[in-house]
């Protein structure tokens, strides 16, 4: 019986599938299953899986579902001590395992062992840092304001706090992740890997580009877990309504600059002020707000041309001539 069971769901996958599988096939630890849950795939999938050869690798074949549905398909077929998760277009570093496993070996009182994230784009070249939080023991009240570990790619989890705190709910898709890692936290604790091991892709095909899904996800997901907080931490949910507010204000404006996108942000700016006003204080910066009024104010190209100079630009004064003196 392998030690670690790693489940990875996929649908139409086939354009990085054969990545994410090596990235785990490539890990320095090597004692582990590979349990693949075809969640109905209509592409290549299922052939570009069969062209790996690997005995460690076990395949299952479903009708459509979802991912959470799909993890607890996995979970279902998993024969290990400890689990983890990789999404189908996301990368692990080579040490990624390893270090998660002997964390939770140095560590016999926590059941979670998460790691830093990294973002990638759609070519897995590097596209930014993640957050780099790192808290250790009882981590609950830092994720109920923030979902501390970034992406479902990431934890190594002890199947028996997994069979306690029940099944991902599919009905939080495309926040179930976060939801378990809350569930998690209730009863034990984690501990961290201070290194970036997890990279995220960040791509117009992934569950999170769908902002308003995101966004109704996440909210259910915050009204569930504060439906069942004591009062001393009631006050923290405004603070996790303004963090949601903010990831979602910065999704908007991923990709190419258009007013559509400009006033959804707008929109979700607002949200901020309404649930947390002192973030923008702290968080939203004046290059955040001249981003927006690009979006919505210039063409795509007149956008494009802009935000190509905000490296260059101190202030609204300079932002201001070069909009009057180079754009057509």
């Amino acid at each position: 019986m392998p030690v670690i069971s790693v489940i990875i769901p996929v649908y139409n996958g086939e354009k990085t599938i054969r990545e994410t599988v090596n990235s785990v096939l490539d890990q320095t630890f090597s004692d582990f299953e590979i349990i693949i849950i075809n969640d109905g795939s209509t592409d290549s999938t299922l052939e570009v899986i069969s062209s790996i050869n690997d005995p460690r690798i076990k395949v299952f074949s479903y009708p459509n579902g979802n991912q959470a549905v799909s993890r607890n398909r996995g979970i279902s077929h998993a024969n290990s001590e400890y689990i983890g998760f990789i999404d189908a277009d996301d990368l692990w570093t080579p040490d990624k395992l390893e270090a998660q496993y002997k964390a939770l070996q140095d560590h016999p009182e926590a059941a979670v062992a998460y790691s830093w994230t990294n973002c990638i784009d759609e070519s897995s070249h590097f596209l930014r840092r993640g957050s780099y939080k790192t808290v250790n023991g009882d981590v609950y009240s830092n994720l109920l304001v923030v979902n501390i570990l970034e992406s479902g790619s990431n934890p190594l989890i002890r199947r028996e706090a997994l069979e306690k705190v029940g099944e991902f709910d599919s009905s939080l898709t495309p926040s179930e992740d976060w939801d378990m890692w809350l569930r998690l936290a209730k009863h034990y604790l984690f501990i961290t890997v201070p290194k970036p091991q997890v990279l995220y892709r960040q791509s117009s095909q992934s569950a999170s580009a769908n902002v308003f899904k995101l966004e109704a996800g996440s909210k259910k997901v915050i009204e569930q877990a504060f439906s069942q907080v004591p009062d001393s931490l009631q006050s923290l949910k405004k603070r996790s309504l303004g963090n949601i507010y903010k990831y979602l204000t910065f999704k908007a404006l991923e990709g190419k600059p258009n007013r559509k996108q400009g006033l959804v942000a707008f929109g979700f700016l607002y949200n901020i002020l309404i649930n947390d006003p002192a973030m923008l204080r702290r968080k939203i910066t004046l290059r955040t707000l001249l981003k927006i009024a690009t979006f919505i104010l210039f063409s795509q190209r007149q956008a494009e041309w802009i935000l190509s100079k905000f490296g260059k630009i101190s202030n609204i004064g300079a932002l201001m001539i070069y909009i009057k003196t180079d754009i057509d």
